[in-house]
């Protein structure tokens, strides 16, 4: 049984939706859970679960907690016992398979990277976020791990997410797009024309540049940017979700008419929310560490914690990382910084 840690003390709503989560997770999957956190808190929140004490639950104590306003390089020195780290200890001992954290990015990327390295040949981790197109699902990234990248972390960025689409998605020849204000290779900044150039000359399946309004048409299934902006498209994305679904439910109770429109189709409407709730994909991997990370959204639900909790039980058993590191040894084109 593969045993995940979670840092249950990471997240707005931690460490009671995290630990619903959790159990829902140890519940109905193969999975064993390391609740990582505060051990008097972390069990208030399995006590206010029912009948969790039979389930395959344990519960690691972790003190400390990286709070989200801090400096994540300066609270993970002062606070060694802090959640996330010892968390990520745990796997990089191998008492654990992966870690899953909803907490703060920075601290979890910095923790990851501190306690299993890098893959041999990548220089910078990337957040590979899956996102819905209208011809199924992509995979964006850098969704923010990194603030400032070069064009060759870029191209690593792209290789990284070739394998994670062929894994996750299912994709056999994944078209790698890279994100940028115009299709022509001359358009955007000096770090998109120059990162075009080593993708175009790359072994990946590279179709060029995709504007913003591609995003999500699903003509990439992999979308290469820079951290800062991936983060900013997908909490656009979010917010601009949100308010569709505002402006729509005002309108379906608007009338009568409207009212029974809406009966008649609730059904392709829970669909679509379905298709666009961040909830469904769990979270984000942290690609290019030497182990397996899922990092959550901070507003997390339990529905995304269990999800996530999924989604890296299957990036194990699909043995992820030793595959990433195969296609980055047999691509001689990766340079490094």
């Amino acid at each position: 049984m593969i045993r995940i840690a979670v840092d249950a003390m990471g997240g707005d709503h931690a460490p009671g939706v995290i630990v619903e989560g959790a159990v829902a997770a140890a519940r109905h999957l193969d999975v064993r859970i390391a609740l990582v956190g505060a051990a008097a808190a972390v069990r208030g929140a399995l006590d206010a679960v029912s009948d969790w004490q039979s389930l395959p639950i344990d519960i690691i104590d972790a003190p400390d907690v990286v709070m989200m306003r801090e400096s994540p390089a300066a609270a993970l020195r002062r606070k060694p016992q802090a959640s996330i780290r010892v968390a990520a200890d745990l796997v990089a001992r191998r008492e654990a398979s992966a870690l899953v954290s909803a907490g703060h990015t920075g601290a979890t990327v910095m923790a990851a990277h501190a306690a299993f390295g890098m893959i041999a040949g990548v220089d910078r981790p990337a957040l590979a976020a899956t996102i819905p197109t209208r011809r199924g699902s992509a995979v964006l990234l850098d969704a923010g791990a990194n603030v400032e990248c070069r064009p060759q972390h870029l191209l690593q960025f792209g290789i990284m997410g070739s394998v994670y689409a062929r894994l996750a998605l299912g994709a056999t020849d994944p078209k790698v797009g890279l994100l940028s204000i115009g299709e022509e290779e001359t358009k955007g900044n000096e770090l998109t024309r120059d990162a075009h150039q080593l993708l175009k000359a790359s072994s990946v399946n590279f179709i060029g540049n995709v504007e913003g309004r591609e995003i999500y048409s699903g003509v990439a299934d992999v979308i290469v940017c820079d951290g800062f902006t991936g983060n900013v498209v997908l909490k656009t994305s979010e917010g601009l979700v949100e308010a569709v679904e505002t402006l729509l439910g005002d309108e379906l109770q608007g009338t009568f008419s409207s009212q029974v429109g809406y009966l008649l189709s609730r059904r392709a409407y829970r669909r679509f929310r379905r298709r666009v709730d961040y909830s469904e994909y769990g979270g984000a991997a942290l690609v290019g560490v030497s182990g397996l990370v899922v990092v959550g959204h901070g507003r997390s639900s339990a529905k995304a914690v269990r999800n996530a909790i999924a989604m890296a039980s299957h990036s194990e058993g699909s043995d992820f990382v030793a595959r990433v590191g195969a296609e980055i040894a047999r691509t001689a084109s990766v340079p490094h910084s």
